[in-house]
């Protein structure tokens, strides 16, 4: 039976976490390097603090998504673990700037690495379910619609998350400098309003969103396969996922390695190449002001995301799903190469604008491609395996991305950046070797019978 046709806003409701959720993102990914070089970390070893983001998310998201397939509470089968995920990341949120508070020096930086562990698994206990509700509740043709509204969301989120340590030090006059070893105000600040926003959107989806109880489901997907295995039906599952899925692993590995480069690496890369900066030097104001233009930039691409992503259903029902994420990937690998040419950090706005092309795609074209190739019954499973190609090349990269920096590029981050844009460039051509049948370029190729 085809599930019911959904409103606007009832979308909406049900994707308003995810501005939460960016929020939240947003403010880690252009602060957390800059707090853990202000803790002593060195550039060559930042990408292993980096590190505990992928490896928590590898290990809780299929957990959490086995979980909430097979469960149900009066709250419903994904929201206790939205509620669960927000609950522990905003505790994160208002101990990680203030690590310093509970040892000083290195073991700060232990302490901090620690607390971003406790809100990288939070933030996937709380996000992983989302995916999944989306692909619940909506009919195929609206799945397109469903991903790229969550990514319009998604950008507004990462818009404000990414801005507002810069606002509160340029427009409210709170504090960006601080003695080496700690945390500017307007950083910590940013920080306590992010655990605000986070839980507040999260609650708008937990109270307005619905979800299916389990014989209304059961009419739309069929009745569940009842397993024996528990949690290590996760192995069996794997084992079976389906070829679309393994065929968008390339494409994911390729774009996840390159935007972790980018999150690792532009604070270190610009403070060296645009500002002039000795590659050592990690707490001066100078620094701090190019790790507030970082946030100024990643807000600019995550602008562009949320606009971009209000067209992204149109375009991709004219040029079909795999060609449109093709090119937007294209336009984010263009963008990120380009950082090596700019010559003052204004310039750096116009490299923002494919990489915010590129973003948005990858937030909603894999999963729209996906979610008609999986089994009803196990959505949430395998949106979490699915999340195993997101984590691995994360976890490469740490582990690798570092000693590069330091052993072949001398110390220059710029040139972790070209990379990551040619990283980018490689997920663009492996998307035209993915198999969907949902595709209009598939549609319109396919034999009539």
């Amino acid at each position: 039976m085809e599930k019911p046709r959904m409103s606007f806003w009832q979308i909406w409701n049900m994707s308003f976490g995810f501005l939460g959720i960016q929020f939240g993102f947003a403010l880690q990914n252009g602060n957390a390097s800059s707090i853990l070089q202000n803790f002593g970390a060195d550039i060559h070893h930042l990408s292993w603090y980096w590190l505990v983001a992928p490896i928590t998310g590898m290990i809780v998201q299929p957990i959490i998504g086995h979980y909430s397939d097979n469960t149900w509470t009066k709250l419903g089968r994904r929201k206790p673990y939205f509620l669960l995920g927000t609950i522990l990341c905003c505790l994160a949120f208002v101990l990680l700037p203030n690590s310093a508070f509970f040892l000083a020096g290195k073991s700060a930086l232990l302490i901090g690495a620690g607390f971003l562990m406790i809100m990288d698994a939070s933030i996937n206990i709380a996000m992983e379910p989302f995916r999944a509700l989306v692909a619940d509740n909506l009919p195929d043709k609206q799945r397109t619609l469903g991903f790229s509204i969550q990514t319009v969301l998604i950008g507004v989120g990462a818009v404000v998350g990414s801005w507002l340590p810069w606002v509160l030090a340029n427009w409210a006059n709170v504090s960006a400098s601080a003695p080496d070893g700690q945390v500017a105000n307007n950083v910590i600040y940013s920080f306590y309003i992010g655990a605000i926003v986070f839980f507040g959107a999260i609650m708008v989806t937990i109270i307005f969103a619905k979800e299916y109880p389990p014989k209304e489901y059961e009419q739309y997907h069929g009745k569940p396969q009842k397993s024996n295995k528990g949690i290590w039906e996760i192995f069996s599952d794997f084992s079976k996922m389906p070829k679309t899925m393994k065929q968008l692993g390339l494409v994911q590995f390729f774009s996840w390695f390159a935007l972790f480069g980018m999150w690792v690496f532009t604070t270190p890369a610009i403070a060296h190449h645009i500002y002039n900066l000795p590659v050592d030097d990690t707490s001066s104001d100078e620094f701090r002001k190019a790790g507030n233009w970082v946030g100024i930039i990643f807000g600019v691409y995550n602008l562009v995301s949320a606009i971009y992503a209000i067209f992204l259903p149109a375009i991709a029902r004219k040029i079909g799903r795999k060609l449109t994420h093709a090119i937007s990937l294209t336009c984010g690998g263009a963008g990120l190469i380009s950082m090596f040419f700019a010559s003052s950090p204004e310039m750096l706005i116009f490299s923002m604008i494919g990489v915010g092309i590129a973003w948005a795609s990858i937030l909603a074209m894999p999963y729209a491609i996906l979610a008609g190739s999986i089994p009803a019954g196990k959505m949430g499973v395998y949106m979490g395996i699915f999340n195993f190609f997101i984590t691995i090349p994360q976890i490469i990269n740490g582990i690798v991305g570092g000693p590069i920096v330091h052993a072949i590029y001398n110390d220059n981050a710029i040139y972790a950046i070209v990379m990551s844009g040619v990283f980018m460039i490689c997920a663009a051509v492996s998307v035209i070797y993915v198999h969907d049948d949902g595709d209009i370029t598939a549609i319109k190729t396919k034999p009539i019978a």
